[in-house]
């Protein structure tokens, strides 16, 4: 009897310990299982390197940006004659030149238009006038390409080098000089080898204005404009000061309009009828404006203009 109770005791043991081996199995694959999902988050995770990414980009917009913000224009310094006046000389050829440009170039040739005036008696003030007037101040064609500073053609007895220009007729022969001091030295021999240039030498010294008309009169510039254009640089440049300087006597300006610096001074305005002008060859906003007796700035205020550049048949209201 006893041994049968034993025999059951151990009966139910081992039915005991079956029944509870599945659920240890169980147990030990749920972590398994966590495991493998903590595993896959962890992959998840490492894509976070995905803003890493972002912020390398933004960094390169960043650079870009500063880059383009370099301004590579502005805030340069502004021009160094800022109220220059500009103006187009028509002569052999159309220049724009500027005051600046014009002074410089009364600066570098005064001295050899004094000397022409001490050897030849031609008024320094209107070589030094019709240098700026046919050499658009040296900057003309034919003062770059052949040193013809004074609009000279060839003519019959001209011996030298010669270059073709467009002038009154096309391709026309004028002189060209290996320098600028030979064509200052042929425009003093042109004057004085010439018989109808022979009346201006008997005007009293330093008479500019005589000389101006008598130019024209004696055939050196077909423009009927030609006297009040070699007057007009003489008074604003105050040109004639080298006259007083030769001559020895005391110079009385007339009038300084153009400088480094140009100062614009009112001028009260006349009555006057014209209400418009129609731009000719040879004028210029200033010769314009003078006039007229207007301001400039009032002219170019009235035209709209922005500069004082004009052209032939330009309309302009007066």
């Amino acid at each position: 009897m006893f041994k049968k109770i034993i025999l059951i005791l151990i009966l139910i043991t081992l039915v005991g310990c079956n029944a509870a081996k599945p659920v240890v199995i169980t147990t030990k694959k749920m972590p398994l299982n966590q495991k493998k999902v903590i595993v896959h988050t962890t992959k998840v995770t490492k894509v976070t390197k995905a803003p890493i990414t972002t912020k390398t980009i933004a960094a390169k917009t960043i650079v870009t940006k500063t880059a383009l913000k370099k301004p590579v224009v502005e805030n340069q310094p502004e021009q160094e004659y800022p109220n220059q006046i500009t103006e187009v000389i028509v002569s052999t050829s159309q220049t724009v030149v500027s005051s600046d440009v014009v002074v410089n170039y009364v600066a570098q040739f005064k001295n050899v238009a004094m000397d022409n005036m001490r050897i030849y008696g031609i008024p320094a003030s209107i070589v030094l006038a019709q240098g700026i007037l046919e050499s658009g101040a040296g900057r003309g064609d034919l003062a770059v390409n052949a040193n013809n500073h004074f609009g000279i053609k060839c003519h019959e007895d001209w011996r030298g080098d010669t270059i073709r220009h467009d002038d009154d007729s096309d391709q026309e022969c004028f002189r060209k000089y290996d320098n600028v001091s030979e064509s200052f030295k042929d425009h003093a021999l042109f004057l004085t080898s010439r018989g109808r240039y022979s009346n201006l030498f008997a005007l009293s010294k330093g008479d500019y204005k005589g000389w101006a008309r008598g130019l024209r009169t004696a055939g050196y510039a077909t423009d009927p404009k030609y006297p009040n254009k070699l007057i007009s640089y003489i008074e604003r440049y105050n040109l004639q000061q080298y006259d007083s300087e030769v001559l020895g006597i005391e110079y009385k300006a007339i009038e300084k309009q153009l400088t480094a610096k140009i100062p614009m001074e009112a001028i009260k305005n006349t009555s006057r009828e014209v209400t418009s002008y129609q731009v000719q060859k040879g004028d210029t906003l200033y010769s314009i404006s003078k006039k007229f007796n207007l301001v400039l700035e009032e002219l170019k205020h009235k035209n709209n203009l922005r500069d004082n550049s004009v052209s032939v048949g330009q309309q302009l209201k007066i």
